[in-house]
């Protein structure tokens, strides 16, 4: 049904519940630039969405009623966020016999109309998205792009739009959302155990991306790092599988890879990383912090390759032109990176400000040191919000040792889910407890340059009198996490 949809008369209408969501606005998007009518509802509270869709004549409500379901509308899409059981515009449209579609089924739906590739990974996939959909956009190829978060390179939007032959979307494993996909092409950044109200092992989750990887296509294409253990797992399972002999390509990137997508020579200098990629004569640069981002970058190059090679054809023996290649240097040399990933929220005073997503300890520990190196004369100060009580329990030990690149920590409560329905018996004070204990801090003031401190305040803004005192010229100030504590950045960003 949803793939008839996409190809209904222009004048029909969506009606997206849970709208300012990044992936629902996104969606909304990229179906109003397929002609279709977009309207929908969401809450009261303001989301840089609600900018975007301004600017794109996208009309909402904010407040959730049945009677915002009319006729005229052909299709109601909504985010995991609403259920059909109990949401009064979702009701109404089951009352009324139309047609409901999950966001993750709907973008499936978007997907099966394209040559589509699927972003996958625990870690990386936001950036390698941004990174994709600029190397795309450098390169002039006719392909649309849906990340997970806001791409200054997308103008601040989480689309890009370029043509109507390929497709490019960061797909979520969490509930098996990416299973609704059709992909040609998939990329695998790592496979960790996360989400664990859901998937409670890591086995639980290495075998959804096993799922997904089996959703490829003869003729399709695994892109995957080499340099993480479950992806490489992953890789295996499905090489030993015996349905799985059709004509997959597996394709390693990575520091560790062998062949073109291996990457070599990496260095920082100047507040830049500069690294090879065998495939390509000379190097790539980037100002975005990290090893990580490197891996990021050669996933994005080893995935725009395979679409260079079905663009360019046999003809050309699939290899980039000249022109690509330079775009394609450009746009990295250029990207700005996306929203809450290392994004630099300003500086004041000799103090920078930046925020970041990380909220695995495995993200946590390489976004420091990638910070660490790139920034190598300032002292770092860190506030970290847990988020989700389930990864929290599980992964405690892993958080523990995760802030090592840290100069002085401020921890705060968990940053709850509303999927959650119980603590696990833990709370934020028991990370901190178990950190202080791990790293024997001594608590004397005045703080001493480069000494590590660790402190404690339930609520992140409760945090300001403790931290603005002790700022001073060359410091770096970094919220992490996926909670709400960039507020603290945002506030000493302007107290100072």
């Amino acid at each position: 049904m949803g793939e008839s949809f996409f190809k209904a008369p222009p004048d029909s209408c969506v009606f997206c519940v849970g709208i300012k969501g990044t992936g629902m606005s996104a969606l909304a998007e990229l179906l109003l630039n397929a002609g279709l009518r977009v309207t929908g509802s969401d809450t009261g509270d303001v989301f840089y969405t609600d900018a975007i869709l301004k600017e794109l004549g996208i009309p909402y409500f904010e407040t959730f009623d049945a009677a915002h379901i009319r006729e005229g509308i052909a299709l109601v899409i909504h985010s995991a966020a609403y259920s059909p059981e109990t949401n009064p515009e979702l009701l109404e449209a089951s009352r009324r016999g139309i047609p409901i579609l999950k966001y993750a089924d709907a973008l499936g739906a978007y997907s099966a109309g394209f040559d589509s590739s699927g972003i996958a990974g625990v870690h990386g996939k936001t950036t390698t998205t941004a990174l994709t959909g600029a190397l795309l956009k450098g390169a002039r190829l006719p392909a649309q792009v849906l990340a997970g978060s806001a791409v200054r390179d997308f103008g601040g939007h989480s689309t890009l739009s370029l043509g109507s032959t390929y497709f490019v979307a960061e797909t979520c494993e969490y509930r098996r959302h990416f299973l609704s996909f059709h992909p040609r092409r998939i990329v695998l950044t790592g496979v960790e155990s996360d989400h664990q109200d859901y998937y409670p092992t890591y086995e639980s989750i290495r075998d959804a991306f096993v799922e997904y990887g089996r959703k490829l296509p003869h003729g399709g294409e695994l892109i995957y790092c080499a340099d993480n253990e479950g992806a490489c797992e992953v890789v295996e399972i499905l090489k030993k599988l015996k349905s799985e002999k059709r004509g997959i390509t597996f394709t390693p990137y990575g520091f560790t890879a062998q062949g073109d997508f291996r990457i070599k020579n990496f260095s920082v200098e100047n507040e830049r990383i500069v690294f090879e990629v065998n495939a390509f004569a000379g190097p790539f640069i980037l100002r975005t912090p990290g090893k990580h981002n490197a891996l990021n970058a050669a996933a994005a190059l080893a995935l725009v390759s395979s679409i260079v090679r079905a663009e360019n054809g046999a003809a050309n023996r699939g290899l980039w032109t000249k022109t690509q290649l330079e775009g394609a240097r450009r746009a990295l040399e250029h990207f700005c990176g996306s929203k809450r990933r290392s994004e630099i929220i300003g500086e004041q005073n000799g103090v920078l400000f930046m925020d970041d997503y990380a909220h695995h300890p495995t993200a946590i520990k390489t976004t420091l040191e990638g910070i660490r190196a790139f920034y190598p004369g300032r002292r770092l100060i860190v506030s970290f919000m847990p988020h989700t009580y389930s990864r929290t329990a599980a992964l405690l030990d892993e958080f523990a040792t995760a802030f090592t690149g840290a100069d002085v920590l401020v921890l705060h409560k968990i940053y709850a889910s509303a999927r959650e329905t119980r603590s696990y018996g833990i709370t934020g004070k028991t990370l901190f407890e178990k950190i202080e204990k791990i790293e024997k801090i001594e608590k004397t003031e005045p703080l001493a340059p480069f000494r590590k401190k660790i402190f404690y305040t339930e609520e992140p803004l409760d945090a300001l009198p403790l931290i603005k005192p002790m700022l001073r010229a060359g410091d770096l100030f970094l919220t992490m996490g996926a909670g709400d504590n960039w507020k603290l950045g945002k506030a000493l960003l302007e107290k100072i």
